[in-house]
């Protein structure tokens, strides 16, 4: 090393020009070390009736917030995007709506990267397909528009860009006459928006081994067609963009989905809960206007709705709302609650099955009828909830559950004095947005809870074993929620976003600085 160091200063002094070089330093990030236990609100902004504040983007170049109005008001439905000031977010301002009626029906979701927005739109007529459209967020005109499956619920940008993904629900009509295939498409933002919808058809053949994991495929007829019958929910994308994971939340499932390749490459059936278990009880009657959790001999289907990523020492660790739902069509309803005429109990099962029934006990729990008859008998083996009144964690890789958080939800909203007894019956607090981002030295879990109107946080820097921070309250049933990191937030402070569905009310939330 110092012949060569000897033989390059030589090099330079006998060379008629040696020109002095520089290396260009790259400032550090600035790095602001916030409580992520301390977060309060600072601001809220009205943007109308029911329906009207569901999902919201942020653009940090324009520093505006885009929030999905679906709003149903005395002059008729609307669907369009509200854009809020956002550079004072102690005090947000409405700047103006873009119309999403030239594009079809209702807009189910928006996202943002570098300047372009892009919007899901479901047809007019549901069942059809709907469309993706990308605009400027600067003056809002378009960029392109694309044509995507049935019934878009979610859209995302993937984090480098290159790709905008929707997650394509293909609910049945009212009459469940027609059934389009759930989809989940592609758009390759840098090919023009070319887009590539994949299907679930290359995974009929696995459905009997599926539902043996817990896989839902069910409907009012007999043998309900594979494709059809799946329902995707919600992405998420790894940080090199190049897989995504997506909730399908009616089938109990999450699927893997390689991006670059564009196939869907496993399903993940995600099993069932075990509310008999310690950790796990709930209450589930909503008779007597108190929360009184105990064992019970009921399983719970995880059902998750929004989903998020962590990735820790190489592993993409998965962080799913276990929401629950129960499809509901004029000619076709799944649920009943244990107490009905119907619900017959099996005796050896249940030998208590008298008591069971009445509503101080399960009469008034609302269970899945398609489960439960393991030896087609006609009567129940056992008895299957919506959801799972919690969040979990699973490894990407596998589906493997490395943690669900219990009853601990439960627990902790009914010590802050926000639960609501009218829905123990059901699916309790109704954990339905979640989000990650890091706050100061810490990476913390946002769980939206539609029924209690609140937002809980956790702990995640190890993701096997989260920690409960706090709790903040927010509007009324939240539905998005969105966190915006410290770097990219005009006030350079981590920033929570919570949009409600029921009040349109957008509230926002920022930690102390320690």
């Amino acid at each position: 090393m110092k012949i060569f160091v000897q033989l390059l200063l030589a090099g330079c002094l006998a060379a008629t020009a040696c020109k002095k070089t520089e290396t260009p330093t790259v400032p550090p990030e600035e790095f602001i070390n916030e409580d992520p236990a301390s977060f309060a609100e600072i601001g809220q902004i009205d943007i109308g009736e029911t329906g009207a504040a569901e999902i919201s983007a942020y653009d940090s170049l324009t520093q505006k917030l885009f929030v999905v109005n679906n709003a149903v008001s005395n002059d008729g439905d609307i669907n369009k995007i509200d854009v809020i000031d956002l550079k004072n977010p102690a005090n947000p301002v409405y700047v103006t709506s873009i119309s999403m009626a030239p594009y079809g029906g209702a807009v189910n979701s928006v996202s943002v990267h570098n300047g372009k927005l892009a919007a899901a739109i479901q047809s007019l007529t549901k069942t059809n397909d709907g469309k993706v459209a990308v605009l400027k967020t600067t003056d809002h005109s378009e960029i392109k528009a694309v044509m995507v499956g049935a019934l878009p619920d979610m859209v995302t940008f993937s984090p480098d860009g290159k790709y905008i993904m929707t997650a394509n629900e293909g609910e049945p009509n009212a009459d469940y006459s027609v059934d389009p295939k759930g989809s989940i498409s592609i758009i390759d933002v840098n090919n023009n928006y070319a887009v590539s919808t994949l299907f679930f058809d290359n995974h009929a053949g696995q459905a009997i081994a599926l539902k043996a994991k817990g896989f839902r495929i069910f409907g009012p007829t007999a043998n309900p067609d594979f494709s059809s019958n799946i329902e995707p929910e919600y992405i998420t994308i790894s940080s090199d963009s190049k897989t995504a994971w997506v909730t399908l939340q009616e089938n109990n499932a999450i699927a893997k989905v390689n991006i670059t390749g564009k196939v869907i490459t496993d399903i993940f059936p995600l099993g069932f809960k075990d509310y008999s278990l310690a950790g796990n009880e709930i209450d589930p009657t909503n008779d007597n206007d108190e929360y009184v959790a105990g064992k019970w001999n009921v399983k719970g289907v995880y059902m998750p709705d929004a989903i998020a990523i962590s990735e820790h020492n190489n592993i993409p660790y998965l962080f799913t709302a276990n929401e629950g739902d129960a499809r509901e069509y004029d000619t076709y309803e799944e649920a009943k609650r244990a107490g009905h005429a119907d619900i017959i109990l099996d005796p050896t099962a249940f030998p208590n099955a008298a008591d069971l029934k009445k509503n101080a006990a399960l009469g008034r729990l609302n269970i899945t009828t398609t489960l439960g008859d393991k030896d087609n008998d006609g009567d129940y083996d056992e008895l299957y909830s919506f959801g799972a009144r919690s969040f979990s964690v699973w490894n990407g890789l596998n589906g493997t559950q490395v943690f669900d958080s219990k009853n601990e939800l439960d627990r902790k909203v009914n010590e802050a004095d926000a639960y609501d007894d009218g829905r123990s019956d059901d699916k309790s607090i109704e954990p339905e947005g979640i989000a990650v981002g890091k706050v100061g030295n810490t990476n913390v879990a946002f769980v939206g809870m539609e029924r209690v109107d609140a937002v809980a946080m956790y702990d995640i820097n190890d993701p096997q074993k989260p920690k409960f921070l706090q709790i903040v309250k927010t509007g009324d049933a939240p539905e998005g929620v969105l966190f915006i990191a410290a770097k990219s937030s005009p006030t350079k402070k981590s920033l929570l976003i919570v949009s409600s569905e029921a009040d349109g009310v957008v509230k926002i939330y920022t930690p102390k600085t320690l």
